[in-house]
C-alpha cells in the first residue's frame, strides 16, 4: 500500500472519529469561538503568562535568577508552541481537503495525485504562518534562546501577543486594518510634508550662523517632532524663510493630528456596537431558556421588567439605537438590529437557548415577519406576537404565532368595564399594574408534586391567603367533568373552577395573591417535588 493511500485511509479514519471531532470542538471553543467561556478564562491565563515571562526576562537581563528562572521559560515557550501549533491545525480540516481530492479522483476515473493534494493541504497552512498574528507568535518565542543576545529585542513580540488576547486592544487592531485606505492616504500626505519641509529646512538653516540643522537627519528630525506638535527645542530655525516653514507645518500638523483622531474615533465608534453585540452573544450563550424580546417600546418596556422581577433570562433585541441604550442602562441584556435577520436571531441563540420569543413591535408588517423567520428557524419555540389590528391576528396565526395579544381590544374592554363595573375594574387595575402588591402569577404542577393528583378543594388556599383565577389545562390531559371550559390552542382554560376538579402534571394555576404568600407556595411545593423524585 503506497504513502498516499494510506494517508487517505487516515484521513477516512479521522473524518469518522467521534474522538478527533470532540477535540477539535474543544480546541476550537478554547482558541478562537468569541463566545466561549472556556476561551475567557484561557485568555485571561496567557495575559498572565505573557506578562509575568516579560517581566521575568526584564529582570534576568542584569540579575541572573538561576534554574528555576530557566525552568519556568521552558514552561512558557512550551505552552507557546503548543499554541502555535493548535491554532496551525484550527486553521483548516486537512483530512477533509485530502479526501475531497481522493473522490474527485474517483467520480472522475484520473488518477489520484498525492503532489497536488499535499499542496492543497499546505497552502492553507502557509497562509495562516504568514499572517501577522502568526508571525507574532512565532517571534514571540525568540527571546528564550540564550546564546544569541540580541534576540532579546524579540521580547516586544511577546507583549504583541497581548493583542490576541486582549479584546479591547484586538478590537483597536482591527480598526487599524478596517481603515488601511484612510490611514495609507494620511500616511502619504504625512510623508510628502515632511519630506518638503526636511528638504527645506536643510536649504535654509544650514548654513546659517549658529545653526543646529547641520545634516539632512538634524532636518529629518525636527520636521518629524514639529509636524507632530511636540516641540521639543533642541532645534530651532533662526532665519526667516526656517521660521516661515516652521509655521507652515504647525499648521499642517494639526490638520494631519485632528484628521487621523477623526478617523479613528469614527472606526472606533462603529467598533464599539460590535464589542457591546459580542458580548451580549457571549452572555446569551451561557444561558438555557432565554426569551428573545423584540421591541422596546412602552409594552417591551413593562414585559421587560416583569420578566426582570421574576428573574427570567431575556435579551432584547430593536432597531432604534436609542431605545438599546435605554434598555442597557436599565440593565438589560439588548443588542441593536432587524430582528426579522434570521443571522441575528441565530447569534441569540433561537433554537438553540432562546425557548420563546415576543414579537412587541409596533408595526404588525414587522411582527409577521418575524414570525415567519423565527418558525423556520425553530419549528418548536413559543412564539408571542403583538396584534395592532384585528385583520393581523389571522395573519400572525397563519404565519405560525402560538399565541396573539390585542392589546388595544383589552384596553378598550377593560374601559367598557370601567363603565359598568367601575369597583371591579379598579381591583383587576390594581391586580395587572401590581399597584397594591397584589400579583397574579402562573404556577405550573409537575411531576411528584403535593400539587399532583390533589383536587382543589383540598389545597386549603385560603389558609395561605391565595386566590385561584382558573386552570390550565393540555388537551392531552383529561377533561375535567363538569366544569366549563374555554378553548385556547393546544390547551383549554377552567374559570374558578370548583372544589372537585382534580389536578394532573402539566396543569397551570393561576393564583392571585401577595408576593410573600406565592413564593411560600411556590417553595412548598418544589421541596416536596426535591424529596419524592429520589
Amino acid at each position: 500500500m503506497s504513502i498516499a493511500q494510506l494517508s487517505v485511509r487516515l484521513a477516512y479514519r479521522l473524518q469518522a472519529s467521534e474522538r478527533h471531532h470532540r477535540a477539535k470542538d474543544f480546541s476550537r471553543k478554547l482558541l478562537t469561538d468569541p463566545r466561549s467561556h472556556r476561551r475567557s478564562l484561557f485568555d485571561a491565563f496567557m495575559i498572565v503568562l505573557v506578562l509575568v515571562s516579560v517581566m521575568f526576562l526584564i529582570y534576568e537581563v542584569r540579575h541572573p535568577l538561576g534554574f528555576w528562572a530557566d525552568m519556568f521559560e521552558a514552561c512558557v515557550v512550551g505552552v507557546f508552541i503548543s499554541e502555535y501549533l493548535l491554532r496551525m491545525w484550527l486553521y483548516n480540516d486537512s483530512h477533509k481537503i485530502l479526501i475531497e481530492h481522493w473522490e474527485r479522483a474517483e467520480l472522475m476515473g484520473l488518477p489520484f495525485r498525492a503532489g497536488a493534494a499535499l499542496w492543497a493541504v499546505l497552502r492553507p497552512k502557509l497562509a495562516y504562518m504568514s499572517s501577522p498574528m502568526a508571525i507574532i507568535d512565532l517571534l514571540a518565542i525568540l527571546p528564550s534562546y540564550r546564546p544569541l543576545r540580541f534576540l532579546r529585542l524579540f521580547l516586544l513580540f511577546r507583549l504583541l501577543k497581548l493583542f490576541r488576547y486582549t479584546r479591547s486592544l484586538g478590537a483597536f487592531g482591527q480598526v487599524m486594518v478596517e481603515k488601511r485606505f484612510e490611514l495609507y492616504t494620511l500616511s502619504l500626505f504625512v510623508g510628502s510634508v515632511v519630506l518638503i519641509a526636511t528638504v527645506a529646512i536643510y536649504l535654509f538653516e544650514s548654513e546659517a550662523p549658529h545653526t543646529r540643522v547641520l545634516t539632512l537627519m538634524d532636518a529629518l528630525y525636527w520636521a518629524v517632532i514639529t509636524v507632530t506638535t511636540v516641540g521639543y527645542g533642541d532645534i530651532v530655525p533662526t532665519t526667516p524663510e526656517g521660521r516661515v516653514v516652521a509655521m507652515v507645518l504647525v499648521f499642517a500638523g494639526i490638520g494631519v493630528i485632528s484628521f487621523a483622531t477623526s478617523i479613528i474615533v469614527m472606526a472606533f465608534h462603529e467598533k464599539m456596537r460590535e464589542l457591546h453585540d459580542n458580548r451580549v452573544y457571549a452572555a446569551v450563550e451561557r444561558e438555557s431558556g432565554i426569551t428573545i424580546v423584540c421591541g422596546f417600546g412602552r409594552i417591551g418596556q413593562v414585559v421587560a421588567e416583569r420578566l426582570a422581577a421574576s428573574k427570567q433570562a431575556f435579551v432584547i433585541v430593536d432597531k432604534n439605537v436609542e431605545s438599546v441604550e435605554l434598555a442597557r442602562r436599565r440593565g438589560f441584556l439588548a443588542v441593536a438590529g432587524d430582528a426579522t435577520d434570521g443571522a441575528l436571531l441565530a447569534n441569540l441563540g433561537l433554537g438553540r437557548q432562546a425557548s420563546s420569543i415576543l414579537c412587541l413591535t409596533h408595526d404588525d408588517v414587522s411582527n409577521v415577519y418575524i414570525t415567519l423567520t423565527a418558525r423556520q428557524m425553530s419549528p418548536d419555540i413559543l412564539i408571542v406576537s403583538r396584534a395592532n389590528k384585528a385583520e393581523t391576528a389571522k395573519k400572525l396565526t397563519q404565519a405560525g404565532v402560538s399565541h396573539v395579544v390585542r392589546p388595544y381590544e383589552v384596553v378598550a374592554r377593560m374601559a367598557a368595564e370601567f363603565i359598568g363595573q367601575p369597583v371591579a375594574f379598579d381591583a383587576l387595575y390594581d391586580v395587572v399594574t401590581r399597584a397594591a402588591g397584589v400579583h397574579l402569577e402562573p404556577m405550573a404542577v409537575h411531576v411528584g408534586d403535593r400539587l399532583e393528583k390533589q383536587r382543589i378543594g383540598e389545597i386549603d388556599l385560603a389558609s395561605r391567603r391565595l386566590l385561584l383565577f382558573g386552570v390550565i389545562r393540555p388537551n392531552a390531559s383529561p377533561e375535567a367533568e363538569g366544569h366549563s371550559r374555554y378553548d385556547l390552542e393546544g390547551r383549554h382554560f377552567y374559570f374558578n373552577p370548583g372544589p372537585l376538579l382534580l389536578l394532573h402534571a402539566g396543569d397551570i394555576l393561576i393564583l392571585i395573591g401577595y408576593q410573600a404568600n406565592l413564593l411560600q407556595f411556590r417553595e412548598q411545593a418544589s421541596r416536596h417535588r426535591r424529596k419524592v423524585k429520589p
